[in-house]
């Protein structure tokens, strides 16, 4: 829920700003934009979300917890309806009972969190995939219209991901795990704000959901110990399922819920 109202209010912020230097690693955009007090009212409200998100991935397994944020498009795209005017279509409704459906079904499969911790080279590569997220971000702000704004996208949702699997790897005070939790949040926050100011938001927040859902729910099954219930797996993956297509439908709900020609707003 914070993170489906804060969304609008980031992109709101982001697009006021002065525009950057077009870069998908755009450090001056995120300053102008922080300057912007509905960015930084929907910073708040990220902050609270990622507090709650930590808790569940101490609890829950990845493929839970990732299938629970993509679906903070349903809060967004619902939202939408009260505060900027929008109107849902039938198959946007259908979307949003997806999300919930397959939210409940994934409730009801889901196991506890996996017992394993992953190895010291699992570590590594998550480390290494947030410094990748910063060279996807350097390469994408190169490229054009649409395929920019899916390029931004995905990696800021790959970033995002990396934060969900290095929750459950820290094991101190220091360690590759903590700082690719903070690269990767960080890389992402700068690939998703530059996203969100120039192109399509939809592109980008499909993008987004993409790719921090499927990689992670990967990585907890196979490496981490992800399980579900007896007998639930087929629920479970059922359930994952109509999540993500559900939030990937309302993906344009990260153009604020815009239906007519009104102006399009988005984020995290």
């Amino acid at each position: 829920m914070c993170f489906g109202v804060a969304s609008v209010l980031q992109a709101r912020g982001a697009r006021a700003a002065e525009p950057g230097s077009g870069s998908g690693v755009d450090t001056r955009l995120l300053a102008r934009a922080l300057a912007q007090r509905e960015y930084l009212a929907g910073l708040g409200l990220d902050g609270i979300g990622f507090g709650l998100e930590l808790v569940a991935l101490l609890t829950l397994p990845i493929y839970a917890v990732g299938a629970a944020l993509a679906a903070s498009l349903a809060v967004t795209a619902v939202a939408a309806t009260r505060l900027l005017g929008a109107t849902l279509q039938r198959v946007e409704w259908a979307a949003v009972g997806a999300v919930c459906g397959g939210l409940a079904l994934l409730g009801l499969a889901a196991g506890g969190e996996g017992g394993g911790h992953g190895s010291s080279a699992l570590q590594w590569g998550t480390l290494a995939a947030a410094g990748a997220v910063l060279l996807v971000g350097a390469a994408g702000g190169r490229l054009p219209g649409r395929a920019r704004a899916a390029v931004l996208g995905l990696g800021a949702g790959l970033g995002f991901g990396v934060v969900e699997v290095a929750v459950r790897l820290i094991d101190g005070v220091t360690g590759p795990a903590l700082y690719a939790l903070l690269l990767g949040g960080g890389a992402a926050f700068l690939l998703l704000t530059s996203a969100l100011s120039q192109g399509s938001v939809t592109t980008a927040t499909a993008g987004m959901v993409i790719g921090e859902t499927v990689g992670p729910a990967l990585v907890g099954v196979l490496a981490l110990g992800d399980g579900t219930r007896a007998g639930w797996a087929p629920a479970a993956v059922a359930g994952f399922a109509l999540a993500v297509v559900g939030a990937l439908v309302l993906a344009r709900f990260g153009e604020g819920g815009a239906t007519t020609a009104s102006p399009a707003t988005s984020g995290r």
